[in-house]
């Protein structure tokens, strides 16, 4: 008897392989090749995943000069949850695909009921397909959102083929699909979860989305890496894609767009976890500043840059004796750019830490991806290694670069504003970030503008 044929597909990418590799010959991946039996070959028109069915979906357009095409700004629908539609860029659009992600138990499905709830009160039709749970389980969460007498239509279902044909004739203005993993097409023989049941699930939604105008949001499984199971294609075809981070034991949550065809890119939103589901958070800035009764060493307030909006962000590090094998460990913070900072801060200031450990850690959990925050780290260390606080109500912010000067911030001013709005009185920052003499929106706050580490050092022992 003939021994079944079988394929390796890469689960990043969706490349094929007739062995196994350790390293993916398509993405260069290691370690994702699965071993799958082949797809089956088409038998006919009858088949919805053959080329004949892909063809007729695809529509005629005719060509057209990019002067003469009308652009217009694309409605949006107000979810009812205010930094749901901030992150989203002002809300869904019709036709707009979006896939959510993040650890298990950290909010998306409670996100997601209590934004199709309110969608429905608004009088949009909602539809919140579950694969994972029974319909009872959904009830029993709306009720412990208190989501009294809720009008959302809810579809146990995991099979594709019934899913678009329920979607087909309810015809909802959004439609929750929970989660893309649990869906399968009987067109293919692969298991749900597979690279390619999520890769044509995921197409044929997509589809669905456009030519309908129903939004359809997709809710996405994690990997141990943090990035979104499945391949990387899934990414590429939906029209946003949001994050869910923070830590299952904080009651704080933050949902960040990573990608978005309609709004800006890199916006978050702030929730706090609460009895009855998520609430916004109206002013972020309180999450991520300790309250010290008195300055505390090693202490800095960040004003960062999330999207649209400056944020104020404690900045904490510990230096201590570290011995033959010190350490150097960041939590929230890139520990590449953490070693640069430290040779910088030895060569340019002075200030030696070879032979001590150095953490730093970003308070309330939040990840800070932005150069802007080296000068705060820079003052940080020093503060602790020389055991001197920072005055009351200092902030900096600043890149800093390999030969020692301090480089502008993108919206430098817009952070000083935010920072004297919030009462802060003191900032070390780079001179071009600067504002004119005079200008409004920074009264009480004392400016010390830079050009190098070793001036903003000299600034800060100056304050002492």
């Amino acid at each position: 008897m003939a021994k079944e044929k079988t394929q390796y597909v890469c689960g990043e990418c969706g490349g094929t392989s007739p062995r196994w590799l350790g390293k993916c010959p398509a993405c260069g991946a290691w370690n994702t090749l699965v071993e799958q039996a082949p797809p089956a070959a088409p038998t006919g028109g009858n088949n919805r995943l053959s080329q004949p069915q892909f063809a007729a979906l695809a529509g005629v357009s005719e060509l057209m000069l990019l002067s003469e095409i009308e652009a217009v700004d694309v409605a949006r629908t107000p979810t009812g949850i205010a930094e749901l539609d901030r992150v989203l860029g002002g809300g869904i659009v019709a036709g707009g695909v979006t896939l959510i992600g993040g650890d298990p138990g950290i909010g998306k499905s409670t996100l997601l009921l209590q934004a199709v709830d309110a969608l429905q009160r608004a009088g949009q039709n909602a539809l919140y397909v579950t694969g994972e749970e029974s319909g009872a389980q959904v009830a029993m969460r709306s009720r412990r959102l208190q989501l009294a007498q809720s009008q959302v239509q809810v579809l146990a279902e995991i099979q594709l083929e019934k899913i678009i044909a329920t979607l087909d004739s309810t015809r909802p203005a959004i439609a929750v699909i929970d989660s893309i993993q649990t869906v399968y097409s009987d067109q293919l023989s692969s298991a749900p979860g597979s690279v390619a049941q999520v890769r044509e699930c995921a197409a044929h939604l997509t589809r669905f989305a456009k030519t309908s105008g129903t939004a359809v949001v997709l809710v996405g499984h994690v990997t141990k890496e943090g990035a979104l199971a499945g391949p990387r294609v899934l990414e590429h075809m939906v029209d946003t894609v949001l994050y869910f981070e923070g830590d299952t034991h904080s009651s704080f949550r933050l949902v960040r767009a990573i990608k978005n065809r309609f709004g800006a890119v890199n916006e978050i939103g702030v929730f706090a976890m609460t009895e009855r589901g998520l609430k916004g958070v109206s002013n972020p800035s309180a999450i991520f500043l300790s309250q010290h009764s008195e300055p505390v060493p090693g202490s800095v307030v960040l004003v960062t840059l999330e999207g649209t909006r400056p944020m104020l962000v404690e900045i904490q590090a510990l230096v201590d004796n570290g011995g033959p094998s010190p350490r150097r460990l960041s939590v929230g913070l890139d520990r590449e750019r953490l070693a640069m900072l430290l040779a910088v801060l030895h060569r340019h200031a002075g200030v030696a830490c070879m032979d001590q450990d150095v953490f730093v850690n970003a308070v309330g959990g939040v990840r800070i991806g932005e150069p802007a925050a080296d000068l705060a780290v820079m003052l940080a260390i020093s503060s602790s290694l020389r055991g001197k606080p920072l005055p009351k109500g200092f902030i900096a912010f600043g890149e800093v670069g390999l030969a020692g000067e301090v480089r502008p911030a993108p919206r430098g001013q817009e952070r000083l504003r935010e920072a004297a709005k919030l009462g802060f009185s003191v900032a070390i920052v780079p001179k071009a970030n600067a504002p004119k003499p005079g200008a409004a929106g920074f009264e009480g706050l004392v400016l010390h503008p830079v050009e190098r580490i070793e001036e903003a050092l000299a600034v800060v022992r100056g304050l002492d």
